[in-house]
């Protein structure tokens, strides 16, 4: 349609304009939509994404949402075809539209399956360094070892072949993913390429290392970065994409894996020169021992950036309790998308004056927000009069088949397959969607698709092989409220107590709602009702760390974080799993008849909330259900000193069945529960702010 030709020059146009009037704002689209009249033609879209991403970042636009396996590469683009496509994206002549249409048919008439096969075998007939840049664009491992070879033989030294072909293949691989046109998994994908072509060029580089080091020849890294999860936490598969990431990147990036001691983390920062430290944590423990290294930093006269990054962190606590503690820039990463632009702004001559300057602006300003009034908070003797009304009846207390534990040994993977939610594992390769929609996105559907059948092909031949295996114990026990702890008593006497679980209770002032806790969801004592209460730990990570080693090993990054990923999504379906059998067992669940996705929303009674999670933020109360189930001694799961589980792709927690039980966060609390929970708990003022900080509605003293 004639006022649809200038559609995009006008975005390009706006996107030059907001920039230069309206600096601070950022400009995103949805790239596909000027292709969509070429559907089932992908070597025109594919050239019209390119092109139009080419001019709107040039022109200041920020993000563009589209699919990167459509992406030509703009120089790559055959020139007939960027000509016409750039006449329709900048409308530069009236019978642009009609001259691609035909020259569109006259590609898709070429023949199809045939030209796609010829394309494909073409690349190979390029010179060596065209096939390296390739092979590392499109993640084709396949004759890497080959080609790395010929290069060597052809440019003389193995440095060179590092330092020339395989560092600019790398380098237009960093632009792409910087620049939004590429997915993680692709460059993954890259980074094995990489690793398989460097393995194969070591050895002769350490035979030349001598007069490599005579010569003054050494291979210069952009920057050298120490990574690590802090002490007492185990989950790193962040980590290791930021990791791969950086290394494509020609970071030179040392990783000491989990659980590393601040000491350890800076006597090799020293012993290396790095130029930066990456700190990696997910329970909120650790989020005081990265403030630990801030301080050691400071007290040691570090002058490194130190980077920030974990599930559980944030700019703002990056910004109020860490920062504050180190001179030096210290910043918080939200992915691995935005770890390249900070190191390269860190690490720049030209760059990092201004960076740091506008960094210590941002933090300043959350700050001053942190400082803000705090929330209103009700008395925790009001909270508990407002605690979550329910009328105790006999009927909505199930009675579970047995009282005990019992222990699960080699559970089937091929059943905890039936109850995996797939959409946090698209999102440990940051593509946003839901499954099984995210299949039909315009632009992330086709990676999404591929993703899912590479992860499906590694999960069949782990269940195969059985390289993995799945564990878990699980327990019913009478129970009773007492004020907000919870009772679980030797038997149903219920004369002897044998734990003790320790609950904290909602104080921001909501009005005419609840301030719960997870002790309203059990009879009170006084009600004289028998209650009961469900305990479970579930791990699918035996076996994992030696697959992911083996991978590793073998230069193959992108199956060993694939492991990773559906170790994690096995260990929430052992939980799914294990709680539609607990409903059962407790009676009120043998009546459902609901889908696997009914089950993964949670569709059914009762809840199983656990210990660091919003509920019940405490983390040392898994030190209790670790007793109460012998966990260690039966599963051989462990927990470290900061609680995080090991090994990482495990689950525990609470069961609770009554038909009022429900999810919640817990929120802000003040001095006085504080206080009380230190009564209740046994554990001085200051341990239970440590657990809590991120939970206090004042700073601690």
């Amino acid at each position: 349609m004639e006022e649809h030709n200038n559609y995009a020059l006008d975005f390009i146009n706006a996107t030059r304009w907001i920039k230069a009037n309206l600096p601070h704002a950022k400009v995103s689209g949805g790239v596909s939509n000027i292709s969509f009249s070429f559907r089932g033609n992908n070597k025109v879209r594919e050239a019209m994404h390119s092109a139009f991403l080419y001019h709107a970042i040039a022109a200041g636009m920020d993000m563009g949402i589209v699919n990167a396996g459509m992406l030509e590469v703009y120089e790559e683009i055959e020139p007939e075809l960027k000509a016409l496509v750039e006449d329709v994206l900048l409308n530069r002549r009236p019978d642009a539209t009609e001259r691609l249409v035909d020259f569109g048919e006259t590609l898709k008439s070429a023949g199809g399956a045939v030209a796609s096969e010829k394309k494909a075998e073409e690349w190979r007939n390029g010179t060596v360094e065209e096939r390296l840049s390739h092979a590392l664009v499109k993640g084709i491992d396949a004759f890497i070892e080959i080609d790395a070879e010929e290069a060597r033989v052809k440019l003389g030294r193995p440095l060179l072949v590092i330092e020339g072909p395989l560092m600019d293949g790398m380098s237009v691989v960093g632009d792409l993913f910087g620049a939004g046109k590429m997915f993680l998994p692709q460059v993954v994908k890259s980074a094995r390429v990489m690793k398989k072509a460097v393995a194969h060029l070591t050895p002769f580089m350490e035979a030349e290392k001598a007069a490599m080091v005579a010569a003054g020849q050494v291979v210069k890294a952009q920057g050298k970065i120490v990574l690590a999860t802090v002490k007492g936490d185990v989950h790193d598969i962040g980590k290791n994409i930021v990791g791969v990431v950086l290394a494509c990147n020609n970071y030179e990036v040392i990783d000491l894996g989990v659980m590393v001691p601040c000491e350890k983390i800076l006597e090799r920062a020293r012993a290396e020169k790095a130029d930066l430290i990456g700190l990696s944590g997910l329970i909120t423990p650790s989020l005081d021992e990265m403030v630990h290294v801030a301080r050691e930093m400071e007290r040691q006269g570090f002058k490194l950036p130190l980077l920030i990054g974990g599930a559980t962190t944030s700019r703002a606590h990056t910004a109020v309790k860490i920062a504050p503690h180190y001179s030096e820039p210290v910043v918080h990463v939200l992915d691995a998308s935005r770890a390249v632009p900070v190191t390269t702004s860190l690490l720049s001559e030209d760059g990092k004056a201004e960076f740091v300057v506008a960094h210590r602006a941002e933090y300043e300003r959350l700050r001053k927000a942190h400082a803000a009034p705090r929330l209103p908070l009700v008395s925790l003797a009001t909270a508990r009069q407002r605690r979550t009304p329910i009328d105790w009846r006999v009927e909505d207390l199930p009675v579970p088949e047995f009282t005990g534990v019992r222990v699960l040994d080699n559970f089937p993977l091929a059943t905890l397959r039936e109850f995996i939610d797939w959409t946090p594992f698209f999102h440990t390769w940051e593509l946003k969607g839901v499954y099984p929609r995210i299949f039909d996105h315009p632009e992330q559907g086709e990676q999404a698709r591929q993703l899912f059948a590479e992860g499906n092909a590694l999960l069949d031949t782990i269940i195969e092989k059985k390289l993995i295996t799945a564990r878990g114990v699980y327990g019913f026990f009478p129970a009773n409220a007492v004020g907000d702890d919870v009772e679980l008593y030797t038997d149903e006497s219920r004369a002897k107590v044998l734990e003790r679980f320790h609950f904290l209770r909602q104080q921001i002032d909501k009005g005419s709602e609840p301030c719960r806790s997870l002790s309203d969801f059990i009879a009170p004592k006084e009600t004289g009702l028998p209650d009961h209460i469900g305990a479970f730990a579930v791990t699918s990570g035996i076996g994992l760390k030696e697959l992911c080693d083996r991978f590793r090993a073998a230069n193959d990054d992108y199956n060993a974080i694939m492991a990773e990923a559906l170790a994690d999504r096995l260990a929430e379906a052992f939980a799914e799993c294990l709680h539609k059998s607990v409903r059962d067992e407790w009676g009120y669940g043998r009546a459902e008849s609901l889908t696997t996705d009914e089950l993964i929303h949670e569709k059914y009674r009762g809840i199983r909330p656990a210990a660091g999670y919003p509920a019940c933020p405490d983390h040392t109360e898994k030190g209790t259900l670790w007793r109460l189930l012998d966990v260690q001694a039966k599963t051989g799961m462990m927990i470290t000193e900061s609680f995080a589980m090991w090994p990482g792709s495990s689950v525990s927690g609470l069961y609770f069945a009554h038909p009022e039980s429900r999810y919640f966060t817990l929120g802000k609390i003040d001095r006085d529960q504080v206080a009380d929970y230190h009564e209740r708990k046994g554990m001085n003022i200051a341990e239970v702010e440590r657990w809590l900080g991120p939970n206090l509605n004042y700073d601690p003293v």
